[in-house]
């Protein structure tokens, strides 16, 4: 499988429904830290609960997710029409789960940042095989070759705020320090 965009819609469905009945109920049963017992397989995985940019329903997504000084970082790598991503644009306070708790955050589009190339490095791979599934090698594929791999991705910052659940997860209100992997 490569990473083309046809490829990639046509994946779209699967991890929409996985997520809804396999991914969340795990996190919902506190099996979140399970979840993230094999980084190099099954990757990092946190839940983003964010507000709907219409509905003002509360919705749920798993990402796989890389924590780089502090903040967490995720990418939207169905590009700038998935909907968690066109949610937190519009309502950027939002809560993360780790494995080590929850915290309310900030969302922050960051794509077109200077280190966009080494963040999204780190968040595929946080993600585990699904990225080399899709053809997108991050540890071995030089700078150039990821960013043309990967034209289309979103990539957005979570800064942490508050401690949401499990006090001691996080360090820092504004400039916190998450114990999380």
């Amino acid at each position: 499988m490569t990473h083309d965009p046809e490829s990639l819609q046509q994946l779209r469905p699967i991890f929409s429904r996985m997520n809804r009945v396999l991914m969340v109920p795990m996190w919902r049963l506190g099996l979140g830290q399970a979840l993230n017992a094999w980084p190099p397989i099954g990757g990092r995985m946190l839940v983003l609960a964010h507000i709907g940019r219409r509905s003002g329903t509360r919705y749920l997504s798993p990402l796989n997710y890389a924590n780089v000084d502090g903040d967490v970082y995720v990418t939207a790598g169905f590009g700038p029409r998935t909907d968690w991503y066109r949610n937190v644009l519009a309502n950027p306070e939002v809560t993360v789960w780790l494995p080590g708790g929850r915290w309310h955050a900030r969302a922050t589009d960051v794509t077109d940042s200077a280190d966009r190339v080494d963040l999204l490095r780190k968040v595929l791979i946080g993600s585990g095989i699904v990225a080399p599934m899709l053809g997108i090698h991050p540890r071995t594929m030089s700078d150039s070759e990821l960013d043309a791999a990967c034209p289309g991705y979103r990539l957005v910052r979570m800064t942490p705020r508050t401690v949401a659940v499990a006090a001691g997860t996080l360090k820092r209100n504004h400039s916190a320090t998450s114990t999380a992997p």
